[in-house]
């Protein structure tokens, strides 16, 4: 008996080793992916910060851009404008579609035959590349149309290419509820419509908003599509929709490093850093409003 209880025990022994050994393995490899995703990130920030910085002029912020100097504050309110109205189109759609596909459509070969299309159509829209949809929307909307360069064509275009983003967010959010908080509101009586609205939806706000965030992010960060679409303006945005460019961040750090002037130069990387800005204020803002949503959802809890 003694024999065979070590026997036993040094079997066991290289097992725990190679248990341990591929532990180690592991969270050495999930390391390093982790360094390989932030570090492209740190450095491109830090690269634009050190750029930026020595000539940054708060000046940029509040002045106009002439020619290929002065300031950048007509290129700051186009972008605002942009995101604002991404948000309210796309996110609009984005959500109705995810919401349906995610509570009426069904899955698999169980689902309808209208959300199996909608989802194949989504999938398709998310690989075609944003400079085809700039050409699209050129030929049809600023050419098309006759509404030249202007916010709505740019909005659309913009919007389409986001949309399957937002729906695919909201989908997923939908999907992850878990089914006792719709059998719940099923016993209480609540009518369906209430129930989506006071209980999924609410619960999986965390996810839409996240989903919205790369939207915006996406959207924010293009500049194909607008060069098409939104044209380039050196004025504050008007109120108009069509047949009024509009100016945006992405068209000065696109454009301006081609040209010889080192202020040209300076006003791309001020572009670029304000461009970053936005995006950390997104992101803050966003896990800001995930972290409250999470934590009145577990003080309801009993």
């Amino acid at each position: 008996m003694i024999r065979r209880t070590r026997y036993v025990a040094s079997e066991a022994f290289p097992r725990s080793r190679r248990r341990r050994a591929a532990d180690v393995a592991f969270r050495v490899g999930a390391l390093a992916a982790l360094a390989i995703v932030v570090a492209p990130v740190v450095w491109v920030m830090a690269d634009v910060v050190a750029r930026a910085i020595p000539h940054w002029r708060w000046s940029v912020l509040v002045t106009s851009t002439v020619g290929t100097g002065g300031g950048l504050e007509n290129a700051i309110l186009g972008t605002l404008v942009l995101l604002l109205g991404v948000l309210v189109l796309a996110g609009t759609v984005g959500i109705l579609a995810g919401v349906y596909l995610a509570e009426f459509a069904g899955l698999g070969r169980s689902g309808k035959p209208r959300g199996r299309l909608l989802r194949a159509a989504t999938e398709i829209l998310s690989g075609v590349p944003s400079i085809a949809l700039g050409l699209v929307g050129y030929l049809a909307l600023v050419t098309g149309f006759h509404w030249g360069y202007s916010l709505l064509a740019a909005l659309i275009v913009l919007s389409v290419m986001v949309i399957p983003y937002i729906a695919r967010g909201t989908e997923t959010a939908l999907r992850q509820v878990p089914t006792s908080y719709r059998e719940g509101a099923q016993a209480l009586g609540m009518p369906a419509g209430y129930a989506l609205r006071k209980v999924i939806l609410r619960t999986a706000f965390p996810g839409i908003v996240t989903s919205l965030l790369i939207a915006l992010a996406i959207s924010g960060g293009e500049t194909a599509p607008l060069l098409y679409t939104a044209g380039w303006f050196t004025g504050t945005p008007r109120a108009s929709l069509l047949h009024q460019p509009i100016g945006y961040l992405t068209y000065p750090v696109w454009t301006f490093w081609d040209y010889p002037s080192n202020e040209a130069h300076y006003l791309a990387f001020d572009a670029a850093l304000i461009l970053l800005v936005i995006v950390l204020v997104l992101l803050v803002t966003a896990r800001v409003i995930v972290n409250r949503t999470q934590r009145f959802a577990e003080s309801r809890r009993p």
